[in-house]
């Protein structure tokens, strides 16, 4: 048996066994009986199709930014889902209201904000990054936000949502937003936000945050930290990666992270944060039926969305206090770095950069790189002993591109790259 399934075998048991603890028996009603037949159908079919999905859980998957949520978490949404808590409001949610605060505060001490930092869980990176755009829309209305053709899709999409002047600046020579250029923008044109990424979704690259701060001292801009998929990599130390990005966030003015990538919850969870809680003026709304439980803040009063899910505070509560999360990110760096130092040595693969977290990009030795990825890319997924990719548009031409985000990946390195080469091989004969 193994772990994974272990420990849901254990906690999905404590999970119903809590509900039943804090439910009392409640009446029933015709309307909510099962029909046997028609759900064993229904079931099966069901099954079948999720039959149909790739193996995330398994190191065999290396492709994309997916995987499960930690048993633990499947526990604790399994429990609070069962009460189906709301969280934009105390009364819809008073439990898993304060969870929320508390994980807010714990992410704010992670990035370095003080104590009163501003946040909420979102349900997605994206609607984090729309909330922290549009407070730089209304903080300085008319400017230009400016971001780097690394940046997410999701920068150029918010602001045309938002109705904002995007910018998009170069990259440089390592795949970072080119900071000359974002300063020559700045003097040039009418700049209020400057957007810098820690961890970008193609590569894993570092913006140099603790540089961009320097464009604040200068123009006075705002600076907003996409850290979506790398933020979680502040809890790492200097022995193992470059940290100098992550302590600067501290000195900026919003961060955005993703849980429910590195942070082992479900999907969504999201979360967005200010340094200064000031900017809470402009979420301010009435809602006469809504806020009348509690003279506290609720958390609806600082969120642009409505309804929230309670049962995403309650698992990532239980995660952060029940796991520790730098051995498992560290695992994931060891991945990538020890598949480079393989790929490095080896006569049918190329690196095409150097990873600086858990994302690993390279590509078959073959004069036509674009139709030997993609030869890769299918035998992989096809092959009886099969290994799951994904591909990077890099420019000149597509690469591979493996996320290692699961520590089950680090003791399988030898053998993805086994594999890889092995179809590399037949790719460009």
């Amino acid at each position: 048996m193994s772990q994974r399934r272990s420990q849901l075998e254990s906690l999905l048991p404590r999970a119903l066994d809590a509900v039943n603890a804090w439910q009392e028996p409640g009446p029933s009603h015709p309307a909510l009986e099962i029909d046997e037949a028609r759900f064993e159908s229904a079931w099966t079919e069901f099954s079948e199709r999720m039959a149909t999905n790739y193996p995330f859980h398994h190191p065999r998957y290396a492709g994309q930014m997916l995987k499960p949520p930690h048993p633990v978490a499947i526990a604790a949404y399994a429990a609070a889902i069962n009460v189906n808590t709301n969280n934009h409001a105390l009364d819809g949610g008073p439990a898993t209201s304060a969870m929320e605060v508390e994980v807010v505060q714990w992410l704010a001490r992670m990035f370095g904000f003080p104590e009163d930092a501003l946040g909420h869980l979102t349900a997605s990176g994206t609607i984090a990054n729309l909330e922290a755009l549009w407070i730089a829309r209304e903080l300085r209305p008319g400017q230009v936000v400016v971001y780097g053709a690394n940046a997410h899709y999701t920068h150029s999409r918010m602001c045309g949502v938002l109705g904002i002047t995007g910018r998009e600046a170069p990259v440089d020579a390592h795949g970072r937003i080119d900071l000359d250029a974002v300063d020559e923008i700045c003097r040039t044109d009418d700049v209020g936000t400057v957007v810098v990424t820690a961890g970008t979704t193609g590569t894993g690259t570092l913006d140099r945050i603790e540089q961009a701060l320097e464009l604040r001292e200068r123009h006075g801009v705002r600076l907003h930290v996409d850290a979506a998929y790398g933020g979680f990599f502040s809890l790492l130390d200097d022995d193992l990666i470059d940290t100098a990005p992550f302590r600067a966030i501290a000195q900026c003015d919003s961060v955005v992270v993703d849980p429910h990538k590195h942070g082992l919850q479900p999907y969504g969870c999201g979360a967005v944060l200010f340094r200064d809680p000031s900017v809470g003026v402009h979420y301010k709304h009435d809602s006469p039926y809504t806020y009348f439980t509690s003279a506290e803040l609720h958390l609806g009063e600082i969120s642009l969305e409505c309804s929230r899910a309670g049962a995403s505070a309650a698992a990532l509560w239980l995660t952060l206090n029940a796991l520790d999360l730098p051995p498992i990110l560290a695992a994931g760096v060891r991945a990538a770095r020890a598949w480079a130092e393989l790929i490095e040595s080896s006569e049918v693969l190329e690196l095409w950069q150097p990873p600086e977290l858990d994302i690993l990009c390279f590509h078959p030795v073959a004069d036509d790189i674009d139709a030997a990825v993609q030869r890769v890319l299918e035998a992989g997924m096809a092959d009886p002993d099969p290994v799951y990719l994904s591909t990077l548009d890099a420019g000149p031409h597509r690469v591979l591109r493996s996320v290692l985000m699961k520590p089950e990946h680090e003791p399988h390195v030898p053998w993805l790259h086994a594999r890889v080469e092995e179809l590399s091989a037949a790719a460009t004969r």
